[in-house]
C-alpha cells in the first residue's frame, strides 16, 4: 500500500445523526435513493430501526486526517432474521440445535430493502485510495464482530465488484435472483408490447383491459402531492397487507411523513382510486435512472389490481420519464411473464465459528450453482421475442 495513503480514524455510530448528511452522502453518491443519509435517518429516527425492533445501528466511519468522514458502511447489530431478504434462518437453527449461539449477528444492508448497491461507502478518490479505505471497513467489521463476540457478518445485496472484495478479505459468497424490467428506449407501452411474444403480449393486455373495465383511475404522487392524508391512507393500506403476509409491519406511520419531509421529489406513491375513493397503492423510489418498486397495500380485492398498480404503471412511468430501469424488489418468478427479466443479486457472510463456516460454505457452493440453473432457464422462457441471455 503507498505511503501517500492518509492516515485514518475509524469510529463505530450509534446513529447515523452523528455524521452530517453531506458527508454521508457525498460517500454514498446520488443514485441510490435508499443509501442516502435522508432515507437511512429517517428509518432511525421514526423508530423503524431501534434496538427494540431488532435493529441496532452500529455504522462504521472512517474520518480522514482532516476529520472529514471518508468512508462509511450503514451496519446493525442484528437479534433476529426479520426484514432482510437473504433468508438465514435454516443457518441459525442448526448451529443453535448444535449448541451454539448465532444472534445477534451483525448485518450490512438497508433495512427493510432489497435493493442492490454499495455497501463500502466511499468518498471518491483513485482506485488506491478506494481500495484502501474498503479495507478498512472491512477489517472493522471483522473486528467488531470478534470483540463483540457476535456469530457471523452479512452484507447483504452489495454490487458485484464489492461482492468480489469481501471473498478477497474471507468471506463466503452467495447468490439470489431478483426480477428488473429494463427499457430499451421504448416510446409507450404499447412500444414495449411489441417487443413481446405474441402468447405474452395478448396476456398482458388481457390484464390491463380487465383492471381498466373496474374504471379506476391511476395517479402518480410525488413531492408537495404527498400529503400527511395521503399517507393515512397509504399507511392503512401498508399495514393491512403485513398483517396478512407477515404479521407485524416494518415501517411505522412516522417514516412515511419523515420520507416527505426529507427526500419527497425521490418518491413516486401510484395510487388507484375508484370513485374519488382510494383502494391500493405502491411506492416507489427514483435514484438515477432507475425507478425501484418497495411496498404495496390494498383495501379491496380486485383481480390484477397487483399487477396493474406495482409493474404495469411502473412501466409507464419509467417509459413516461425515461428511466432505464425499473427493479421490482424482491421475489416473483411470476413477474417473467409481466416483461421483468431475473437478475443475480449477491451477499457475502463472514461466519466466526469454523464448522458452521465449513457447512455453510459446502451449502452455497450448491446453491450458487442452483441460482445460476435457474436463471439460465428462466432466460431460456423469456417473454421477449428475441433476447440475449448473457
Amino acid at each position: 500500500m503507498s505511503k501517500n495513503l492518509p492516515p485514518t480514524t475509524i469510529k463505530i455510530l450509534d446513529s447515523i445523526a452523528e455524521v452530517p448528511a453531506r458527508q454521508w452522502d457525498e460517500c454514498a453518491g446520488s443514485n441510490n435513493p435508499t443509501l442516502s443519509h435522508a432515507f437511512l435517518s429517517a428509518l432511525e429516527d421514526s423508530g423503524s430501526v431501534r434496538a427494540e425492533t431488532g435493529w441496532l445501528p452500529r455504522h462504521l466511519a472512517v474520518y480522514d486526517d482532516a476529520g472529514i468522514l471518508a468512508a462509511a458502511t450503514p451496519l446493525y447489530l442484528k437479534g433476529h432474521s426479520y426484514g432482510e431478504y437473504v433468508f438465514d434462518w435454516g443457518w441459525a437453527d442448526a448451529f443453535e440445535r448444535a449448541g451454539g449461539q448465532y444472534y445477534p449477528k451483525l448485518q450490512s444492508c438497508v433495512p427493510f430493502t432489497p435493493v442492490g448497491g454499495p455497501r463500502l461507502l466511499i468518498r471518491s478518490g483513485s482506485d488506491e485510495t478506494e481500495r484502501h479505505y474498503g479495507d478498512i471497513l472491512i477489517s472493522g467489521m471483522i473486528e467488531l464482530c470478534e470483540r463483540s463476540g457476535v456469530s457471523s457478518i452479512h452484507v447483504t445485496f452489495p454490487n458485484k465488484h464489492e461482492w468480489q472484495h469481501f471473498a478477497n478479505r474471507g468471506f463466503l459468497q452467495r447468490t439470489g435472483e431478483q426480477f428488473h424490467w429494463h427499457n430499451d428506449d421504448y416510446a409507450s407501452f404499447d412500444d414495449f408490447l411489441v417487443s413481446l411474444s405474441s402468447r405474452k403480449r395478448k396476456n398482458i393486455r388481457k390484464e390491463r383491459e380487465k383492471v381498466a373495465q373496474l374504471g379506476l383511475e391511476f395517479r402518480a404522487l410525488s413531492g408537495a402531492e404527498l400529503t400527511e392524508q395521503v399517507w393515512d391512507i397509504f399507511n392503512g393500506f401498508y399495514n393491512d397487507t403485513s398483517d396478512r403476509k407477515w404479521g407485524e409491519a416494518y415501517l411505522t406511520r412516522t417514516f412515511f411523513s419523515m420520507l416527505s419531509q426529507r427526500m419527497a421529489e425521490n418518491v413516486v406513491l401510484i395510487m388507484a382510486y375508484e370513485d374519488n375513493r382510494p383502494v391500493a397503492g405502491a411506492l416507489n423510489l427514483i435514484g438515477g435512472d432507475v425507478l425501484y418498486g418497495r411496498n404495496w397495500g390494498c383495501n379491496t380485492d380486485f383481480k390484477y389490481l397487483h399487477f396493474e398498480c406495482c409493474y404495469y404503471q411502473a412501466i409507464d412511468y419509467a417509459i413516461a420519464h425515461k428511466l432505464k430501469r425499473v427493479e421490482a424488489g424482491a421475489q416473483g418468478p411470476h413477474k417473467l411473464q409481466r416483461g421483468y427479466l431475473p437478475v443475480k443479486t449477491y451477499s457475502a457472510h463472514w461466519i466466526r465459528d469454523q464448522g458452521l463456516r465449513q457447512a455453510i460454505e459446502q451449502f452455497l457452493d450448491s446453491e450458487r450453482r442452483q441460482v445460476d440453473h435457474e436463471i439460465h432457464v428462466l432466460n431460456s422462457h423469456s417473454p421477449f421475442r428475441s433476447t440475449d441471455p448473457s
